[in-house]
C-alpha cells in the first residue's frame, strides 16, 4: 500500500499544470480570445485553487490524484483545441 502523504504530493505536483490550465481557461473564458497578459492573474490563483483541492481531505487522496493529473493530461491533449 502506498502512504497516503506520497498520493498527496504527487497530487500536488499534478496541481501545478492543472492551475496553468485553469487559469488560461479562465482568461480565455473571462476576456476571449486576446487576453494579452491577463493570465498573470488568473494562473496564480488557478495555481492557488488546485493545489488547496489537492490537499483538502474532501474526498479520498487518490480521486484528488486522479482529477488533478487526469486534468492537467486533458489540458495539454485538448488545450489547443479549445483556444480555436
Amino acid at each position: 500500500m502506498i502512504p497516503r502523504w506520497i498520493i498527496v504530493s504527487l497530487a500536488v505536483i499534478a496541481a501545478i499544470p492543472f492551475g496553468w490550465g485553469l487559469g488560461v481557461i479562465a482568461a480565455y473564458l473571462l476576456l476571449g480570445r486576446d487576453f494579452g497578459v491577463f493570465p498573470v492573474l488568473t494562473i496564480p490563483l488557478g495555481w492557488a485553487v488546485a493545489i488547496v483541492f489537492a490537499v483538502t481531505p474532501w474526498v479520498g487522496p487518490a480521486v484528488r490524484l486522479a482529477v488533478l493529473a487526469g486534468g492537467s493530461i486533458a489540458f495539454f491533449a485538448f488545450g489547443d483545441l479549445l483556444m480555436r
